[in-house]
């Protein structure tokens, strides 16, 4: 028997990782999809029930939500699908989660705030390594300096990239970086900054990027002035800010098309994931000059995804579901990522 959670876009690299996650902890989700032939194979390899509907239609996805409680939203791209996917949600009583990054959806969905709550329902993009650790870590500096006024996030990611992770980076590839500049989200040239950072263990050069907390960190923090850096090496870092003078051919639906048609499916493997980390580094600031700074370990990012996701899942099935948009930190406080297996921190480093 199905317990009222769906999993959209199931056989997708994340999905079957989030499937595997409630299948360990004896539940019995009901998988859904676009795609008959790849959602029946995979829903009758887990015995468990398939549900094939499209996002086009509001009738179609009243009709593949009905019975459901809590759905994780895990087919993307996001700024294509979640609007569709969170609106039938809240027609329908349905808690809805997702694994974006994507700033452009954590605004679109926190415009459904006064809906949600109307409608009793938790609205929460972001429920994976985007945007999760990061969430907590900046609410947890907030927390140390409640007078910051600038928030500065970095990461470093081991392990590879699911396909469908590089599909929406070749889709967003010639968009402009994004910053947070006095509580307005500010459009910036890709790789606008470039810094070395000191993670604990290791350091990496990073460049400023237009991750999720961009928005959400926001929401979570109230502070005004927010800027995300990722590791990237030299190729990459060059290629990004290069990519603006080439927008004409790469904005070309034909390039893109071609793009993504040569990006392998599936992601990195088991072993991969077991033999990676994820490394994060933030820093707040005050008028008065003040600092904190804190690190993050976690595991690698699908397998956090899976774990942060399906954890928040399964409380939301508990009833534990503050309707409106939410983000991580403001549902669950600072201590959410802390929860979950492999998840070191928060590690207070020195300011001086």
């Amino acid at each position: 028997m199905a317990d009222g959670l769906l999993i959209y876009g199931a056989y997708g690299y994340t999905g079957q990782l989030i499937v595997n996650e409630a299948l360990k902890a004896g539940l019995q989700p009901v998988l859904a999809g676009r795609s008959a032939e790849k959602l029946h194979s995979y829903a009758a390899a887990q015995g468990l029930e398939g549900r094939v509907f499209g996002l086009e239609s509001a009738e179609e996805v009243d009709a593949g939500l009905a019975g459901m409680q809590t759905v994780i939203h895990c087919a993307g791209p996001f700024n294509q699908t979640a609007e569709a996917m969170a609106r039938g949600c809240i027609r329908n009583g349905v808690h809805y989660l997702d694994i974006t990054g994507e700033i452009g959806v954590f605004e679109a969905l926190a415009t459904m705030d006064e809906a949600a709550k109307a409608a009793g329902v938790m609205i929460m993009p972001g429920t994976g390594f985007d945007v999760v650790p990061s969430d907590c870590l900046a609410l947890h500096l907030k927390e140390k300096l409640p007078s910051a006024k600038s928030l500065t996030l970095a990461f470093h990611s081991g392990g590879g990239m699911s396909h469908g992770t590089a599909a929406t980076i070749v889709e967003d590839i010639c968009e402009d970086g994004q910053i947070r500049k006095e509580g307005v989200i500010t459009a910036v040239p890709g790789a606008w900054q470039v810094r070395d950072f000191d993670f604990g263990t290791e350091e990496h050069t990073c460049m400023s990027i237009p991750w999720g907390d961009v928005s959400t960190a926001f929401y979570s923090t109230g502070i005004p002035n927010i800027v995300v850096f990722m590791s990237a090496s030299p190729g990459l870092r060059q290629f990004v800010k290069w990519s603006r003078f080439f927008r004409p051919l790469l904005s070309n639906p034909t390039v893109i098309g071609f793009i993504k048609s040569k990006i392998p499916e599936g992601g990195p493997d088991k072993a991969m994931r077991e033999r990676s980390t994820c490394l994060l580094w933030g820093e707040v600031r005050d008028d008065a000059g003040q600092v904190v700074r804190a690190l993050l370990k976690t595991p690698e990012g699908y397998t956090l995804t899976a774990k942060t996701a399906f954890h928040i899942a399964q409380r939301c099935l508990a009833g534990d579901a503050p309707p409106g948009f939410q983000t991580p930190s403001m549902a669950y406080e600072s201590d959410l990522v802390l929860k979950i297996a492999g998840v070191e921190g928060f590690t207070a480093v020195d300011a001086t």
